[in-house]
């Protein structure tokens, strides 16, 4: 959520999830993956979803680890935005990939874990869903910061 524009500070959790998908609209590396936001809310909970198909795999048939990083970073990073309300950026992100992600889609959720004035830690489980079910495929923790002020 590098966007200039910072999360709605008291809004309906209909206008915190609009707002997020307005900021994933403007991402072109997020529409070309075909990623949707599915939960945000004010509280910094995120449900970010991918439809996997072959060109997002690696030459196993599982989803490359470059797509379920996206997803844990872009979750990590909503997460991180709608408790620090102001516009942020990634600055760190640790993954630990549990198993190959395999199946029809990806899920990832996220939340905050502590928001102070600069900087938010959040962390993230993806999930590879096939027939229905959910299995852990990774696993990651973010630092989430402020991003300065463009200078004038």
């Amino acid at each position: 959520m590098g966007a200039r524009d910072a999360a709605p500070a008291a809004a309906t959790p209909e206008a915190v999830l609009a707002f997020g998908r307005q900021i994933l609209a403007s991402q072109p590396f997020s529409q070309l993956l075909g990623a949707e936001l599915t939960q945000l809310t004010a509280e910094g909970a995120c449900e970010l979803r991918l439809p996997l198909r072959p060109a997002l795999t690696q030459q196993y048939g599982f989803a490359h680890g470059g797509v379920v990083s996206y997803m844990a970073d872009n979750a990590l990073t909503y997460a991180g935005a709608v408790a620090l309300r102001v516009p942020v950026i990634t600055s760190e992100f640790k993954i630990n990939y549990v198993r190959p992600a395999v199946g029809e889609y990806l899920i990832a959720r996220s939340s905050c874990i502590h928001a102070g004035r600069s900087q938010a830690v959040t962390r993230c489980d993806v999930f590879a869903v096939q027939d229905g079910v959910e299995k852990l495929c990774a696993t990651a923790q973010g630092t989430i910061n402020v991003l300065p002020a463009p200078k004038a």
